[in-house]
């Protein structure tokens, strides 16, 4: 299994790098600044889980700025626990709350004269839509409602991965570099010890393998099959910075190119 996507230049393998942004409000702020200069998309705060409308413009003005993509990361309600918490919502609450947070981000980037070219769901509705079949079916069709162009990044092998195909729009299958896998190929909950991952080169050789062979360790030592076209770092994590710039060079020095996950 290749796990980079069919993107091959020069008979070499292609992968995005992609970032949380946007996840600070009022006077706190996250250090977005370092990361758009290493990362090729990033998926920006809407308001509900973090960001407010001058964060989310200062971000999109930020990394349109440097020419990297630009997506609504869209989550749950819950500032006060980061949108990291899962919520009783219908998978119809989900749906048009989805709308509402594309429905900001794009708003902005008009207003920059930027462009949207993804969403990508946060923190618990992530993994509910990954994998629970109508939370997953809600924000497909809340994508393609907005603007059935835009790009919907998934979890590798997820429901919301079955979702955008069942829906008619394009998806890209998302790796989590400091993130410790289950051997179903989900990602071991923020509330159990080594969920997060540590050390920038051992995240970058991790990187590395998720790209050439297609192919992670689960937690328990299994050996897990993914398709990693688009590899995520987490903005918020202190060494955010260290991390997202070793597997950049690591995936450079063994030939990956580093491209956007809006190329064709």
């Amino acid at each position: 299994m290749k796990g980079a996507s069919d993107f091959t230049p020069a008979g070499g393998l292609a992968v995005d790098l992609n970032a949380d942004m946007g996840e600070g409000f009022v006077r706190y702020r996250l250090n977005d600044d370092a990361l758009l200069a290493t990362v090729t998309s990033a998926s920006i705060a809407c308001g509900f889980h973090a960001g407010d409308p001058v964060v989310m413009r200062e971000t999109v003005a930020n990394a349109a700025g440097r020419g990297v993509t630009i997506g609504a990361h869209p989550g749950y309600p819950d500032l006060v626990g980061f949108g990291r918490r899962d919520l009783a919502v219908t998978p119809s609450e989900v749906e048009a709350m989805v709308v509402y947070q594309i429905g900001a981000l794009q708003a902005v980037c008009v207003a920059a004269g930027a462009h949207l070219r993804f969403v990508k769901p946060h923190g618990s509705l992530y993994n509910r839509a990954a994998r629970d079949p109508a939370t997953a079916d809600a924000i497909a069709r809340a994508v393609r409602s907005v603007d059935s162009s835009l790009i919907l990044l998934g979890l590798a092998g997820s429901a919301l991965i079955e979702a955008a195909a069942r829906v008619g729009i394009r998806s890209v299958s998302e790796a989590f570099v400091d993130r410790a896998y289950r051997r179903d190929g989900t990602l071991v909950p923020r509330t159990e010890a080594g969920a997060v991952l540590e050390g920038a080169g051992a995240v970058a050789e991790r990187a590395l393998r998720m790209v050439q062979t297609g192919t992670v360790l689960s937690a328990d030592g299994a050996v897990v099959s993914i398709r990693a076209e688009s590899l995520c770092t987490h903005g918020d994590g202190p060494d955010a910075v260290a991390i997202v710039r070793a597997v950049r060079t690591r995936l450079e020095q063994a030939g990956v190119s580093v491209a956007s996950l809006a190329r064709p």
